[in-house]
C-alpha cells in the first residue's frame, strides 16, 4: 500500500484521470498534485531578457496555482485533502526530483495515449518519468 502519492497535474483530461485513479485506488494515501511550469531552454531561452522571463515565469506559476485550485475543487467529492505544489523547470526532471526529495512512495501520471511515430517525434513526459524514476510509476490511460 502506498502512503504518499505524487500526481503530476497540468489540468488536462489524462491528468484528471490520474488524480481520480489515485483517489479511488489508494483511499488511505496522501495525494499531492504537482504542476510544473516548463522553462524555455537552449535556443528559445536566448530570445528573452531576464526581466521578461521572470515576469512570464511568475504569470505561469500563478496560472499553475489556478489549475491546482481547480483540481482541489474537482476532487472535493472524495472528501479528502489534496495537497498542491508548483515547481519550475523541465517537467520530467522536476517530477522525478520532487518525488525523490519529498520521499513519495509512488507517482501516478496520466498518459496522452500517443503511440508509434507521434510518441517518438513528440516525446513523452510520462515515458521519461518511467525511465528515470526510482519509485513505482503508474500510467493512467
Amino acid at each position: 500500500m502506498s502512503d504518499s502519492i505524487l500526481v503530476p497535474y497540468d489540468g488536462s483530461a489524462p491528468a484528471a484521470d490520474a488524480l481520480e485513479y489515485a483517489f479511488e485506488t489508494f483511499p488511505d494515501a496522501s495525494v499531492t498534485a504537482l504542476h510544473v511550469v516548463p522553462l524555455p531552454e537552449g535556443y528559445w531561452a536566448a530570445f528573452e531578457d531576464d526581466e521578461h522571463r521572470t515576469a512570464d515565469i511568475e504569470r505561469a506559476r500563478e496560472r499553475g496555482q489556478d489549475v491546482l485550485e481547480e483540481a482541489v475543487d474537482d476532487t472535493a467529492e472524495y472528501d479528502r485533502t489534496l495537497d498542491t505544489e508548483v515547481a519550475t523547470g523541465k517537467p520530467e526532471r522536476e517530477i522525478v526530483d520532487h518525488a525523490e526529495t519529498e520521499a513519495y512512495d509512488m507517482i501516478v501520471i496520466g498518459s496522452h495515449g500517443r503511440e508509434g511515430v507521434s510518441r517518438v517525434l513528440l516525446g513523452s513526459v510520462a515515458e521519461s518519468v518511467v525511465r528515470r524514476s526510482p519509485i513505482p510509476v503508474v500510467i493512467v490511460r
